[in-house]
C-alpha cells in the first residue's frame, strides 16, 4: 500500500482557515464550509485573499503540513513549512555538488534531457491521436530536431553549463513553435503565438502559468520532505527566494503533467473564453470558476496512476515529484552512480 496525502486548495477569497482541536476549519461569513482532520493533508494552497489564524497555522507546522499564500494568477506571495526535514550530511552532499561545474553540468543534462524528451513524446502523442495532413509536417520536423538536440547533447557529454542551457534554449524554442498546432478547439481565444508570463498575455499562457504554479508548489513540497534544500540548484542559477532546485526537477515534469494538462483541457472544452478576462495592461487572469475547474481536473490526473520507468512500479502521477526527489536524493548519498530523469514512454 502506498500513503498519498492530500493538499487543499482554498481558491474562495474572504474565506479564513481557523483551528479547532486537530481539524482544520474552512469559514466564510461566520460558516463552517469545511473541516479536515490535518493529518490527512501535505499541504495547504491559497489563493487571493485568504486569511490564517496563526493557531492554524502553528497546528500544520506541527504536522508538517505545508502552506502557501499565492496571488489569484498563481504567483507565490509566501511559504510556511514546520521543522527542516532530513540530515545535514544530505545538503552537504547536495552543496559539495552544486560547487563543482562539472557535477553541476552533468546534473543539470539529466533534468533537460528529460524535459526534451517528454516534450518529443507530447507531439508524438498529438501525431498519433491526432493525425493532420495539414501540420503533421512540421511537428515531424520538430520531432526529429528535439531528437538531433538529445543525442547531441549526450554524444558530446556537453559538460558546459552555457552549451546545456543553450540546448534547452534551442529545444524550447523548437517545441513552443508548434505548440500552438496541437490546440484543436476554438482557435480563435485559444492560440499560442510564443511564451509570455508575469504577466501571461494571452488565454493559454494564463493557463499554462497557472498549472505550472501548481506543479511548482507540489515539486518544492517534495524536495522539503526528502531533506534537500529546494534553493540550491543546478540548472537554474541561484537567486535569493528562488526555488532554484524545485524548478530544475519541475522541468521533466512540465511538457507530461503541465503542458499535456492544459491541452487536453482546452481541447475537451473544460474551459471557455469567458473562463478568462483581459485586464487593461493587456494582461489574461482567469475566473474564480475557472481556477477551481483548472485545480479539479490537475487533482484528478495525479491520482491516475502509471508505471515508473525507473522503479518499474506503478503509482500514481500525483506521488512522482516525490519518488523523483527521492532518486536525486540517492544519488547525493551515493547509492546511484546517475540521477535517473522521468522519462514518459
Amino acid at each position: 500500500m502506498k500513503k498519498h496525502a492530500n493538499t487543499l486548495f482554498v481558491t474562495t477569497e474572504g474565506c479564513y482557515i481557523a483551528k479547532q482541536g486537530n481539524c482544520l476549519l474552512v469559514r466564510k461569513d461566520r460558516k463552517t464550509l469545511l473541516s479536515l482532520p490535518v493529518h490527512t493533508l501535505e499541504g495547504v494552497v491559497c489563493y487571493g485573499r485568504i486569511g490564517m489564524s496563526p493557531f492554524a497555522l502553528g497546528l500544520c507546522g506541527e504536522n508538517n503540513v505545508s502552506v502557501a499564500f499565492l496571488t489569484k494568477n498563481g504567483r507565490l506571495l509566501a511559504r510556511m513549512s514546520g521543522p527542516q526535514n532530513g540530515n545535514v550530511l544530505l545538503r552537504r552532499s547536495q552543496f559539495r555538488f552544486a560547487e563543482s561545474p562539472e557535477q553541476s553540468a552533468a546534473i543539470a543534462r539529466c533534468f533537460v534531457s528529460g524535459k526534451i524528451s517528454n516534450a518529443r513524446t507530447v507531439l508524438l502523442r498529438t501525431l498519433r491521436d491526432h493525425p493532420d495532413p495539414d501540420r503533421d509536417e512540421r511537428l515531424e520536423r520538430v520531432v526529429a530536431r528535439l531528437k538531433c538536440v538529445l543525442d547531441s547533447m549526450w554524444r558530446q557529454q556537453a559538460s558546459s553549463m552555457d552549451i546545456i542551457r543553450g540546448m534547452e534554449g534551442d529545444a524550447a524554442k523548437n517545441y513552443f513553435s508548434v505548440f500552438d498546432d496541437m490546440i484543436l478547439s476554438e482557435k480563435d481565444v485559444f492560440f499560442f503565438h510564443q511564451r509570455s508570463r508575469r504577466p501571461p498575455m494571452d488565454n493559454v499562457n494564463s493557463l499554462l502559468s497557472f498549472i505550472y504554479s501548481l506543479l511548482t508548489n507540489d515539486v518544492r513540497t517534495a524536495c522539503e520532505v526528502v531533506g534537500l534544500d529546494p534553493q540550491m540548484g543546478f540548472l537554474h542559477a541561484d537567486r535569493s527566494g528562488r526555488p532554484s532546485l524545485a524548478l530544475d526537477l519541475m522541468e521533466e515534469l512540465r511538457p507530461f503533467l503541465a503542458d499535456r494538462l492544459a491541452i487536453s483541457l482546452i481541447n475537451r472544452r473544460q474551459v471557455s473564453a469567458a473562463g478568462f478576462e483581459t485586464r487593461e495592461n493587456g494582461s489574461v487572469i482567469m475566473s474564480d470558476k475557472t481556477r477551481k475547474s483548472v485545480i479539479r481536473a490537475y487533482q484528478e490526473r495525479k491520482n491516475e496512476t502509471i508505471k515508473h520507468p525507473y522503479l518499474g512500479e506503478t503509482v500514481t502521477i500525483g506521488i512522482i515529484p516525490l519518488l523523483q526527489a527521492r532518486l536525486l536524493a540517492r544519488f547525493f548519498r551515493g547509492d546511484l552512480d546517475m540521477y535517473p530523469p522521468f522519462f514518459w514512454r
